[in-house]
């Protein structure tokens, strides 16, 4: 349980009251005058006064001070008040600067020495010691307390800047996931509507089909936005409703969906397959969901391939396309403008991948990525070479 400021100061104030008032009654014992009503009132404006401490620790140093000052120059026994001017200059060393500290820990000695001169002891010596041993300590304790202090909120400044640029670069990757969901699915969803107001008098089966795609796509595509809009309000990887990322079992899906959409696309998988970290999974799902998103708004009715190659220590996905058909301009997906590209390139980046991107010498457009994958998945059976 933390305490307010205030109130733990004034929990320090009573004990250290407790703890003056306690020595008081030995004053005789100790061979110095009891203390009588005036030495009580000093002893409370010695201790009472530490409530405000930390809101006023020059002020309420120079009052103790003056205080005990009048309390030694009575002869009463010094030790009892000298609990309160410690504790005020420690608090000024770990609250203001060097040098304010070291004035205040000199008025402590110099006050320290004067009772040494008023109670005539004869250890002269011995005082002196203390006035300068006592002083160093406290100051020394103050400006370690001070320097931590500020090496806190410091820290607390760096982690909280930390934390904007991490929420930054979220932000950025939820972005990047949206492009990547609505293009992909937009572009069906465009390309099925055609083909249904096309066909949509002469052959009614068709274009029925076209708008069971189109409301498969359009269905998929809010699912996969709540689970991405999800993770702003839930922490962890998957999305409020608990759904898990995209991988590549569910590539199958996505190649029908975009053979649906005009485009012959085949899929290919060699080596033998094994479990892959979800990141890497997400990866190649979304690299190969934009480069037939691409040969979808580019080069519709052209034939398309899909190769997902498991090798040692590493996993390859391929997207090759045969360019547009004749009658339709040739379009990269480069000359548009759009963020695909860079998106795909940051992704590999991200998992310590390559992607080439680019036109094929034989015709066609080519996306390929390869991502290295963990030493246990390997060891697992990634044994098959090229």
């Amino acid at each position: 349980m933390r305490l307010h400021p205030l109130a733990a100061d004034g929990l320090i104030a009573a004990a250290l009251t407790t703890v003056a008032v306690l020595l008081g009654t030995e004053a005789v014992a100790q061979g110095w005058p009891a203390l009588d009503p005036p030495a009580w009132t000093l002893v409370a404006l010695l201790t009472l006064p530490l409530v405000l401490r930390t809101r006023a620790p020059v002020t309420v140093c120079l009052a103790v001070h003056a205080c005990w000052a009048v309390y030694v120059t009575l002869d009463y026994w010094p030790v009892v008040g000298s609990f309160g001017p410690m504790l005020a200059v420690y608090t000024v060393a770990s609250l203001r600067p060097t040098r304010t500290a070291a004035a205040c820990a000199a008025l402590l000695a110099g006050v320290w020495i004067y009772a040494g001169l008023r109670s005539d002891t004869g250890s002269m010596a011995s005082v002196a010691g203390q006035a300068v041993g006592f002083p160093l300590v406290l100051w020394r304790f103050g400006y370690v307390a001070r320097r931590t202090g500020e090496l806190t909120l410091r820290l607390r400044a760096e982690q909280a800047d930390r934390a904007r640029r991490e929420v930054a670069e979220e932000r950025v990757r939820i972005a990047r996931e949206l492009h990547d969901v609505v293009a992909h699915h937009i572009a069906v969803i465009n390309v099925q509507a055609g083909l249904a107001r096309f066909v949509f008098r002469t052959d009614a089966r068709t274009a029925r089909g076209a708008l069971d795609t189109i409301e498969g796509a359009s269905g998929e595509a809010l699912a996969e936005l709540r689970r991405m809009l999800g993770l702003l309000r839930a922490d962890g990887v998957q999305g409020a409703d608990g759904a898990p990322a995209p991988g590549l079992d569910q590539l199958d899906e996505m190649v029908t969906r975009v053979r649906t959409g005009g485009v012959g696309v085949e899929l290919r998988v060699t080596g033998t397959p094994r479990p892959l970290p979800p990141g890497v999974q997400l990866c190649v799902y979304r690299v190969v969901q934009e480069a037939l998103t691409n040969v979808l708004k580019h080069a519709p009715g052209t034939e398309a391939a899909v190769e997902l190659a498991y090798r040692a220590g590493e996993v390859t996905v391929s997207v090759t396309d045969d360019g547009p058909v004749e009658g339709l301009d040739p379009v990269t997906p480069a000359e548009r403008g759009g963020h695909g590209l860079i998106g795909m390139r940051e992704r590999a980046k991200l998992y310590g991948g390559t992607i080439v991107v680019g036109p094929r010498g034989e015709g066609g457009f080519g996306v390929r990525l390869t991502l290295p994958t963990p030493v246990q998945a390997a060891r697992r059976g990634d044994a098959v070479r090229e």
